[in-house]
């Protein structure tokens, strides 16, 4: 395993979730986490807040600067980018896991809802690559690790909620398209998914449709992304990786620790099975 330390790491929706995690596994190692999130005064539903996360990063042995940005927004990204550079001195990895979902049908799915899950999964990711990019050319290990599925035509995962699979396939293909575009400079864009469920304050939003005692915590995420973050960026660049087999290959072979409720069934998460 390598080390994070004295990187800076850019990560969108590092409020609370799977972002969170991603940014205190970092963290321990004594990286820089630039939060860059909406929730800058606590949610009514939601729990967590840039400020209340920066806390959490310091404590585990990081650096933390709390931006409040919304993603939709390329002048926003492009100040909170700035004062990221200001602060740290440069950027070595951004981590595109901001994310808006509505498991909705295509009648059930307002202009308003269709527009949030556009701007924030597909244009989000792509404005957030292009301000980091320029100062990922600087950096000795450059990576980008998108939160998004592996690609597929198949119509099964476009019937039930064709806006949101268009979505996060915006966000893949933005993995796919970057990897390439950028392969010569050796800046690595990588996808990242888990293979179950993960229980998150998000799964309430659901209307608990899913029993968090079926679901994996958001650390085997957040190990997983530690890994991919600490490869050699030329080394592995353009892939659509899943959170278990990341942790497979480094050579893990029990994951009850990461299950919420040991020894239960989990549930395969969306977009795959």
């Amino acid at each position: 395993m390598g080390t994070l330390n004295g990187k800076t790491l850019f990560i969108t929706g590092a409020s609370r979730g799977i972002g969170k995690a991603i940014a205190l596994r970092a963290a321990a190692d004594g990286a820089n986490i630039v939060i860059a999130a909406k929730t800058s005064e606590p949610h009514p539903k939601l729990p967590g807040t840039i400020h209340s996360a920066a806390d959490e990063v310091r404590a585990a042995g990081g650096q933390a600067l709390a931006v409040a940005v919304d993603i939709r927004q390329p002048d926003q990204i492009a100040a909170a980018e700035a004062q990221a550079v200001q602060r740290f001195g440069g950027i070595d990895a951004l981590v595109c896991n901001a994310s808006a979902i509505s498991l909705t049908g295509t009648l059930e799915t307002p202009a308003k809802r269709f527009d949030l899950m556009m701007g924030v999964n597909m244009r989000g990711t792509f404005f957030c690559a292009q301000a980091c990019i320029p100062h990922l050319q600087q950096a000795a290990n450059p990576h980008i690790l998108v939160m998004s599925p592996p690609l597929s035509l198949d119509p099964r995962w476009f019937a039930p909620h064709l806006a949101y699979t268009i979505s996060k396939y915006g966000m893949s293909l933005c993995v796919l398209g970057l990897a390439e575009e950028f392969r010569a400079q050796r800046i690595a864009v990588n996808a990242l998914w888990p293979k179950t469920v993960i229980a998150t304050a998000a799964l309430a939003m659901l209307g608990g449709a899913v029993k968090p005692e079926r679901c994996r915590r958001p650390e085997i995420v957040a190990d997983a992304a530690h890994a991919v973050l600490c490869r050699p960026s030329d080394s592995c660049s353009g892939r659509f990786l899943l959170d278990e087999e990341v942790l497979t290959e480094l050579g893990v072979t029990d994951f009850a620790a990461y299950q919420v409720t040991p020894g239960g069934a989990l549930l395969p998460d969306l977009f795959l099975g």
